[in-house]
């Protein structure tokens, strides 16, 4: 997947990707957040910006209070 380095990227879209994570790796939320700190972050929380990396710990927030 392309992402272009100037935008933030949004809470529904880290929401989509996240869940595109779990169903296809049938995996928790706690090993989706790692997985993706670890591919599409490359370990690097703030690779694409801090605002990105905030919407990024929303989505997550988000995926927890849902259930």
């Amino acid at each position: 997947m392309t992402v272009n380095h100037s935008s933030t990227l949004s809470v529904e879209y880290f929401i989509s990707y996240l869940e595109l994570v779990m169903n296809a790796k049938q995996i928790s939320l706690k090993e989706a957040s790692q997985y993706m700190n670890e591919h599409f972050f490359k370990g690097i929380p703030n690779l694409y910006g801090e605002n990105t990396a905030l919407q990024f710990k929303k989505a997550i927030e988000h995926i927890e209070k849902k259930g």
